[in-house]
C-alpha cells in the first residue's frame, strides 16, 4: 500500500521558499538597487517592457539587454511568481521536431554558460535522462528521436531494461520493455536561473521592478488606422514604449482582452508530489519520462519528484490576480493514476512515501505549444506565454528568437507552431474550442507522435460547403487550422466525427460510436498503415484518369486598391505585372530572404459583383495560398502592407468561396461536359491562367465559377473556385459529368503524396521561414528587375552560392519514411529528412531533405552528385538515391496535356 506522509504542506511550502524563492534581496545581491527593487522610480520610456518576472519574462530580458535594447520588466509581485517557482524544472534534448531540438539546445547551452558569465550558479544540473518504454511502437518512436538527435550531435542510447537498471538502479526491469538513455538532460533550479538572467540583465542596462502591476496596454492609431503600443500605465506610473513582451504566463490574458485581443490560453491545476529520503537516490541519477504511463521523476537531493499529465485534469476558469506564490490542495482522486504507474516502474518509491505535494497553476493551449510573436491586431504588441509546463527548458531558446523577431522583424528559426498567428481570430475568440483543445493536448501530451495522429476534441469548428458530401461519400475527415478537410475516402462505409467525450470525464458520457477513432486508429503505426493501398488507389486514379480535390479550406484573398500594384511587386518575388487571366506561382519572403509563403496569384480586373468576380477600381490580384498556415499568409501580407503605408487592402473570401480541383489525364474532358468553353483552346486558357466560366448545372441552371488552371500535383488539371451557394450543385454535375470517365474524391492523404512525387513544396515542411528561394530550388520564382522584400538576401545567394539545398530521396527498398530520418552522405550525416511520402506512380518511398556540406562550404551540384547516399531509418541504413529534382515527369510533359 503507497503511504502518505504526513508531513506539513505548509511547512514544506515555507522550506521551498526559502530554498528556491528569490526575495529582492537576494536576487538584488551585487546589484544596483535602483536597478532592481520594489522602490525602484519608473523611466520615463524604454524600448522595451516587458510584464511578467517569470522564466519567460527573466529570459526575455537577458536577450533584449545581451543585444543592447533598453528593456524594463515589470512584477506585480516579485520574481519568479506564478508557474515558475514550483516548476520541476526538466530539461530533455530529444524532441520529434528540428525546431524545438535546436530551442532546447539554445536553453542548454545558456545554462551551462551563465555562471562564468555572471559569477553565480545557474541552477543547472547535468543528471542525464531516461525515457520509459512500454511497447515496441514507443520504442520505434524513441529510435526515431535518437536518429534525428544525431543530426544534432545529441548522444543518446536505446537500452534494454538492465542496461537501464544499470543507469537507475531502483527501476524494475520487469516493469517495462526498453529505453532511450540521453546523458546530456538535466534539471534546472528556477529561482537560482532566474538569478543569473537578472544579474546579467542589469549589468547590460536592463532594469527590473517589482510590486509594479500594470493596469493598461496604453494604444493609439497611426495615419492608416492602424493600433499600435504607446506605452503601459501602472501602480508606479506611466512608461512609455512602443513594444511590450506578455510573458505574463496564467495571467496572459487578462490584461490584453480589454484591447479585443484573445489568446486561446486555458489555466489547468498541474501537480507533483515530492517522496521522502530514499536510499539509492543521489541528484547525478537521471530524470525519467514514461511516457507509456504518462508520468516523468525528476531528481531532487535523495528524493525524487514525481509527477504526470491525467486524462481529467482540474481545468480553471481564470487564476486570482493575487495568487502570486499560492498553490493548491492536491486532489488524489485525478493524481493517483501517476502513483501506481510510479510504483510499478519503481516499487521503492511506493515504500518511501510522499515528503509533500506541489499542485499549482499552469497554462495550456490547444496545441501544447507556446504563445509566441507579434501579436497580428496591435502592433508593437509580443507574445511570449503558454508554455505548457515547459518553460524551463524552452525558455531561453525561445526568449533568444523573440528577441530576434522584436530586433529584426523575424526570428532565425521556422517559429510557426509557436507563432499566435497559427490561429485564427475565430479560433482564438472561442473559448470552449480551445478549452476542449487544451484538454486533449494536456490528456496526450505523453501519447505517441505518429505521422497521422488527428485531434478528437475541437471538431467541426469550421466546415466547407461539400462537408456532408464528403461524408457521405466516406470521407475520413482531418483537421487543419480549424477546418475539416477529406484525409482519404472509404470506398464502402461513412464515419462521422463525433462531438468530443472528455475521455468519459467531468460527467460526460463516453461516446458510444466510435467509427471515426477506429479508422483513425489503424493508421497509428510507423509502418505501413492500413489504409496504405486504399490511399494508392486514390494517387492512381489520379494519374490515370481523374480526382477531385476538396480544396476549400486554401487561403484566399483579393488584393485591391489604389496601389494594389505596388503591394504586389514588393511582397511577391514574381513578376506580378502581367495580363489579365494570367496565374504566376510565387513567394513572399521576409526580410531574411526566408518564405513566408508561397503563393498563386491570379491577375484580375473588375467584375460582375459576385464573390469570385468583385467589383474594384483599377487592378486587382486574386491570391490562393495553403489552408493550415491561412492566417499566417493574410498577416504576413498585411503587416508588409502598413510598414510600407500602402493604401491597398485585403479581402478575405476564404469561408465564402469552396473550391474543387479536377485533376487528371481526363479532367479536361470531364469539365468540358459541363461548359461551352473551350477548354482545348490553350490560347483562351493555357496552363497557369485564369478566367471566368459559366457551368451547365442542368438544361435551365448555369452558374459562373473562377477557373483556375494550376496543378498541385503535376497533372493536367483546373481548380474551379465556387461561390458557397452554388457549391454542392457544382460538386454534383461534376460527379455526374465524370462517372463513366472514372472520376473519384480523393483527400489530402494522397495529394501531398502526388505533390511530393512531383516534386512540389508543402510549405511548413519542405519550404519554411527559414529556407529562402534559392535554397529551395526556387530561384525561378525570383524576379531580377524590380525590387521586392527580401531580395538583396536572395541576389547574393544566387552570386556567391548556398550553404544548404534542397534534394530528393528515394529508397530502393519499400521502408516508409515520414520525415526527420537522418541523411548520410559517403558515410557522414550532412541533413535529415523534412518531408516523407511513398510514391506511388514511381511505387517507392521518396522524401526531401536540406543537405549541407560537413565544411561548411557551398553546396554545388557536382558535391551531391558525387556521394553515396543511406537514410537510417529507426537506427537501421538503407541506400538512397539523390535527386536534384524529383524524377517524375522531369520535363512537366503532363501539366501540360501530354500523355504518352
Amino acid at each position: 500500500m503507497f503511504r502518505l506522509g504526513k508531513r506539513s504542506f505548509t511547512k514544506f511550502k515555507e522550506q521551498i521558499t526559502s530554498q528556491g524563492v528569490p526575495s529582492v534581496t537576494r536576487i538584488g545581491q551585487g546589484l544596483s538597487r535602483r536597478s532592481l527593487s520594489s522602490e525602484s522610480t519608473l523611466p520615463e520610456s524604454a524600448d522595451v517592457v516587458i510584464i511578467g518576472g517569470g522564466s519567460a519574462g527573466c529570459n526575455t530580458l537577458y536577450q533584449l539587454t545581451k543585444r543592447g535594447i533598453r528593456a524594463v520588466l515589470l512584477e506585480k509581485n516579485k520574481l519568479t511568481a506564478g508557474t515558475t517557482w514550483h516548476t520541476a524544472g526538466l530539461v530533455w534534448r530529444l524532441r520529434p521536431n528540428d525546431v524545438e531540438i535546436k530551442l532546447l539546445a539554445s536553453t542548454r547551452k545558456l545554462l551551462m554558460s551563465l555562471e562564468e558569465e555572471t559569477d553565480h550558479n545557474s541552477g543547472w544540473i547535468n543528471n542525464g535522462g531516461l525515457f520509459i518504454s512500454h511497447s515496441d511502437e514507443r520504442l520505434n518512436e524513441y529510435k526515431r528521436l535518437a536518429t534525428l538527435g544525431k543530426c544534432f550531435g545529441i548522444e543518446s542510447h536505446i537500452l534494454t531494461p538492465e542496461e537501464a537498471q544499470e543507469v537507475f538502479p531502483l527501476l524494475d526491469p520487469a516493469g517495462f520493455t526498453g529505453a532511450l538513455y540521453s546523458p546530456g538532460d538535466g534539471v534546472v533550479d528556477p529561482a537560482m536561473m532566474c538569478t543569473a538572467l537578472t544579474k546579467a540583465s542589469v549589468a547590460n542596462g536592463g532594469m527590473i521592478v517589482e510590486d509594479c502591476s500594470v493596469s493598461e496596454i496604453v494604444t493609439g492609431e497611426n495615419l492608416l488606422g492602424v493600433r499600435d503600443v504607446r506605452g503601459v500605465v501602472t501602480n508606479k506610473g506611466m512608461i512609455r514604449t512602443n513594444t511590450v513582451v506578455n510573458a505574463m504566463g496564467v495571467w496572459g490574458r487578462d490584461l490584453i482582452e480589454p484591447l479585443g485581443i484573445h489568446l486561446p490560453l486555458i489555466p489547468m491545476k498541474h501537480a507533483y508530489v515530492v517522496s521522502e529520503t530514499m536510499d539509492g537516490i543521489n541528484q547525478m541519477m537521471p530524470n525519467i519520462r514514461d511516457h507509456d504511463y504518462s508520468i516523468y521523476f525528476r531528481i531532487q537531493g535523495k528524493s525524487i519528484c514525481m509527477g504526470g499529465y491525467e486524462n481529467n485534469p482540474i481545468l480553471l476558469d481564470r487564476v486570482p490576480g493575487d495568487f502570486h506564490f499560492g498553490l493548491y490542495d492536491l486532489d488524489y482522486s485525478v493524481f493517483d493514476t501517476h502513483i501506481q504507474g510510479a510504483v510499478k516502474i519503481c516499487p521503492e518509491f511506493g515504500k518511501a512515501g510522499i515528503k509533500s505535494t506541489i499542485c499549482g497553476p499552469e497554462s495550456f493551449t490547444p496545441d501544447h505549444k507556446p504563445l509566441m510573436g507579434p501579436d497580428p491586431i496591435i502592433n508593437g504588441l509580443f507574445h511570449n506565454c503558454g508554455f505548457n509546463s515547459a518553460g524551463m527548458m524552452l525558455g531561453a531558446g525561445c526568449a533568444e528568437q523573440l528577441a530576434k523577431w522584436i530586433i529584426h522583424d523575424r526570428p532565425d528559426l521556422h517559429m510557426f507552431a509557436y507563432d499566435i498567428r497559427r490561429f485564427s481570430p475565430k479560433q482564438k475568440k472561442a473559448l470552449n474550442w480551445a478549452t476542449e483543445r487544451s484538454h486533449e493536448a494536456y490528456a496526450k501530451n505523453y501519447s505517441i507522435v505518429f505521422p497521422h495522429d488527428e485531434a478528437l476534441a475541437g471538431r467541426n469548428f469550421t466546415v466547407d460547403p461539400f462537408h456532408k458530401q464528403m461524408i457521405q461519400h466516406g470521407a475520413v475527415m482531418e483537421e487543419r487550422h480549424g477546418w475539416e478537410r477529406p484525409g482519404y475516402f472509404l470506398p464502402e462505409d461513412t464515419v462521422v466525427v463525433q462531438p468530443y467525450d472528455w475521455y468519459g470525464y467531468y460527467d460526460y458520457p463516453k461516446n458510444t460510436n466510435t467509427n471515426y477513432e477506429e479508422a483513425l486508429q489503424k493508421d497509428y503505426t510507423f509502418g505501413f498503415p492500413e489504409h496504405h493501398d486504399l490511399i494508392g488507389e486514390e494517387a492512381h486514379t489520379c494519374r490515370q484518369e481523374a480526382v477531385l480535390f476538396n480544396l476549400s479550406y486554401f487561403c484566399k484573398l483579393f488584393l485591391t486598391g489604389s496601389q494594389a500594384k505596388e503591394a504586389a511587386d514588393w511582397i511577391f518575388t514574381a513578376d506580378t505585372d502581367k495580363p489579365k487571366g494570367k496565374t504566376v506561382y510565387t513567394c513572399a519572403l521576409n526580410k531574411r530572404g526566408g518564405v513566408e509563403a508561397d503563393v498563386t496569384v491570379s491577375i484580375v480586373e473588375s467584375g460582375q459583383g459576385e464573390l469570385h468576380d468583385p467589383i474594384f477600381k483599377g487592378r486587382g490580384y486574386y491570391i490562393v495560398a495553403g489552408g493550415a498556415s491561412a492566417y499566417h499568409t493574410k498577416s504576413h501580407m498585411l503587416a508588409t502592407i502598413q510598414e510600407k503605408a500602402l493604401r491597398a487592402v485585403v479581402t478575405d473570401q476564404t469561408e465564402e468561396l469552396g473550391v474543387l480541383s479536377i485533376q487528371g489525364p481526363k479532367s479536361r474532358e470531364i469539365l468540358q461536359k459541363i461548359t461551352d468553353f473551350d477548354l482545348s483552346d490553350e490560347e483562351q486558357l493555357p496552363p497557369n491562367s485564369n478566367a471566368v466560366l459559366s457551368l451547365k448545372i442542368n438544361p435551365f441552371y448555369s452558374c459562373n465559377v473562377r477557373v483556375l488552371r494550376v496543378s498541385f500535383v503535376g497533372e493536367l488539371g483546373y481548380e474551379l473556385h465556387i461561390p458557397e451557394e452554388s457549391c454542392n450543385d457544382v460538386y454534383n454535375a461534376l460527379m455526374k459529368a465524370g462517372y463513366k470517365e472514372g472520376l473519384r474524391n480523393a483527400g489530402y492523404r494522397a495529394l501531398y503524396s502526388l505533390s511530393s512525387e512531383k516534386g512540389y513544396h508543402l510549405w511548413g515542411n519542405d519550404l519554411r521561414a527559414d529556407d529562402t528561394p534559392v535554397e529551395a530550388n526556387l530561384g525561378f520564382t525570383c524576379r531580377k528587375k524590380g525590387d521586392y522584400q527580401g531580395k538583396a538576401i536572395v541576389d547574393r545567394q544566387l552570386e556567391n552560392g548556398i550553404n544548404k539545398k534542397l534534394v530528393f530521396f528515394t529508397l530502393r527498398e519499400q521502408v516508409p519514411i515520414w520525415g526527420l530520418e537522418a541523411v548520410y552522405r559517403n558515410g557522414e550525416i550532412i541533413g535529415h529528412m523534412r518531408r516523407g511520402e511513398y510514391g506511388y506512380t514511381l511505387q517507392k518511398p521518396i522524401g526531401q531533405a536540406y543537405v549541407t556540406r560537413p565544411d561548411g562550404d557551398y553546396v554545388t551540384n557536382e558535391f551531391i552528385r558525387s556521394g553515396r547516399y543511406q537514410v537510417e531509418v529507426m537506427g537501421k541504413m538503407y541506400d538512397a538515391e539523390c535527386h536534384l529534382r524529383s524524377p517524375f515527369d522531369p520535363k512537366g510533359e503532363r501539366i501540360l496535356g501530354i500523355y504518352k
